[in-house]
């Protein structure tokens, strides 16, 4: 069995002080909760406050970008390194908002997987296609498409903690939700392409998480799909009721 990853991108909300509050709210609703691993990825300027608040606790920290180059002259951004440094075991790649405002390519993506690989990152690979490639049917195409490119020259062994989210580009922030039979079949589509890379055992054993408009209403139905192994959660995670809610599915 696969243990689900219930994961919060927190995108460019929350100071440390609202940080720290979640975490004193949060902490007690989850802690005897061991069924699923449980993240949350604040911003960098919160990394350290999240760290410190959930220190002992059953919930892990993780970035939501890093930047592949071991260091040198990228203003504004942070590398593998400096993410474990403060405490950060996660990290999220290529998320459809970073490709879609930020420049982010199939080819960025591959080179930060292997650049959180290479440090013993857990990486949280995104791929999914917009509303344009589902009406036209290329879902399958854009998927694989993207698989492939993320995989590339990554070998089995150097990738045994990857993780992919499925997010539908149309589902993110929109109050659409794919249904749980629209995820899974995604989520197969994934799980062939990474047997293709990585071989079937592998692929067999690869945790793939869906995201797009997951909420406290829809969480138990689509965790109930064999196919899905978690959840990557937007809004609903900055409420810790909410985000709890999700979490207990």
């Amino acid at each position: 069995m696969r243990k689900k990853l219930i994961a919060a991108n927190w995108k460019m909300f929350k100071t440390p002080n609202q940080t720290r509050d979640f975490f004193r709210d949060f902490l007690p609703l989850v802690k005897d909760h061991d069924r699923d691993e449980i993240v949350v990825c604040p911003t960098n300027l919160c990394i350290d406050a999240a760290v410190a608040a959930a220190k002992g606790s059953n919930v892990a920290i993780g970035a939501q970008n890093l930047h592949w180059e071991k260091e040198g002259a990228y203003t504004g951004e942070v590398n593998a390194a400096m993410l474990q440094a403060v405490g950060v075991t996660h990290v999220i790649i290529g998320h459809s908002e970073r490709r879609q405002y930020f420049g982010e390519t199939d080819d960025t993506v591959n080179l930060k997987l292997k650049s959180a690989l290479e440090a013993g990152l857990i990486p949280i690979v995104c791929v999914g296609e917009v509303l344009e490639e589902r009406e036209a049917n290329l879902t399958d195409d854009v998927l694989r498409r993207q698989s492939l490119r993320a995989f590339h020259k990554v070998s089995a062994k150097k990738a045994a903690s990857l993780v992919v989210a499925y997010e539908p580009v149309w589902a993110i922030g929109t109050g659409k939700t794919a249904t749980p039979q629209m995820a899974a079949d995604a989520h197969a589509i994934i799980r062939a392409e990474a047997a293709e890379s990585f071989g079937k055992e592998f692929a067999e054993n690869l945790r793939i998480l869906y995201g797009g408009s997951v909420k406290p209403e829809n969480a138990h139905a689509l965790m109930s799909e064999a196919e899905i192994d978690g959840a990557l959660v937007g809004g609903a995670s900055l409420d810790p009721k909410s985000f709890t809610a999700i979490v207990k599915y």
